[in-house]
């Protein structure tokens, strides 16, 4: 399994491109950020800096949308960045949330998110694609390789991903979620004659190492308690889309009751006045939480269920700590051990 890390682009830029360079010293396998240029600097602006800056992590937005920028353009950035630093990037989509709503607009339809995935994915690839009446292409991209990995949580948007995305983003670490929103993705897939193998599994949430104490984990709780409230954005699109008896499970959508609204100035941040409705176990359930070893047995359940990567969240006061303790007690102890000798 794979470990990334998502960051925020939050000023200063440099201390951003810190983050990822330590993030590679400690083993970390992809540095992805959010894509709200409203809300933080623009990112890739900053891939260009840490693709510059490390050797092996790939880069790319968790995640990007259809709305607030032109196809053709995304798809020559990811290539521009290709041809510069040797395909090192990925590009996670999805149907807009933060990027979108801060702009007062709204995500986009499914059709959308599926043709802006086919023309940037054609385009960044080397390839041709159809915009209107005119077929373009990147003369100059032959070389470039760019994967397309949809974040989703709906029946429609699972679905879509199991029919066309090379990678499936889930924002949240429940494995009971994480393994419907699997076989979701994997029946779909073997729907549209794919092969579900070929389908890389991504699950992305906040993780707080601590040291077993109560008051520890309390404290992380605390940190962590805006991702339940993030999560609740998308969770309020699906039942209003499909209601409460729509397929969605109920551990995915009954939390959300005691909603009230949502200010995306604070988005994706530690103590915003709007997560007070998340309950503990909500958090517990949707993030990493707690000492190394805990970290290690609910990351060996999700590998079970057939996640590729975890991507840690590191929206909270320990971002050194966190990547620290991972490089040396979880990484490290995730996958069966190979020895010199035997």
């Amino acid at each position: 399994m794979d470990i990334g890390v998502v960051l925020q682009c939050t000023p200063p830029a440099s201390r951003v491109i810190d983050l990822a360079r330590r993030a590679e010293t400690h083993g970390f396998s992809h540095v992805w950020t959010f894509d709200s240029h409203l809300l933080w600097q623009e990112p890739y602006v900053i891939y260009s800096q840490i693709l510059a800056e490390t050797r092996r992590v790939s880069v790319g937005p968790m995640v990007t949308n259809p709305a607030t920028r032109d196809w053709t353009v995304t798809a020559s950035t990811f290539a521009t960045l290709n041809d510069m630093f040797g395909n090192r990037t990925v590009c996670g989509i999805g149907r807009g949330d933060s990027a979108v709503r801060a702009l007062g607009g709204k995500p986009t339809t499914l059709a959308a998110l599926r043709e802006s995935i086919h023309v940037i994915r054609e385009l960044a690839n080397g390839r041709s694609a159809t915009l209107g009446d005119t077929t373009v292409r990147l003369p100059w991209a032959g070389a470039s390789r760019l994967e397309m990995w949809v974040a989703a949580y709906g029946p429609k948007a699972l679905e879509l991903t199991g029919e066309v995305a090379d990678g499936f983003i889930l924002q949240l670490a429940d494995p009971d979620i994480a393994a419907w929103t699997i076989d979701r993705v994997r029946c779909a897939a073997e729907a549209a004659g794919r092969d579900p193998a070929s389908i890389t599994f991504c699950v992305a949430a906040p993780a707080y190492v601590t040291d077993g104490s109560v008051e520890a984990l309390a404290h992380a709780r605390d940190q962590c308690r805006w991702f339940g409230a993030m999560v609740g954005n998308h969770v309020a699109d699906i039942v209003a889309r499909y209601g409460r008896d729509g397929g969605v499970p109920t551990a995915l959508t009954e939390y959300i009751d005691a909603r009230r609204g949502y200010d995306y100035n604070e988005h994706g941040r530690a103590g915003n006045s709007h997560a007070e409705f998340v309950p503990d176990e909500v958090i517990d359930r949707f993030c990493l939480l707690g000492t190394p070893a805990e970290h290690l047995s609910k990351l060996s359940v999700l590998r079970e269920l057939g996640v590729d990567q975890f991507a840690v969240y590191l929206q909270h006061d320990a971002k050194s700590a966190t990547l620290e303790a991972y490089g040396e007690h979880v990484i490290p102890f995730i996958d069966e051990p190979v020895t010199a000798t035997s």
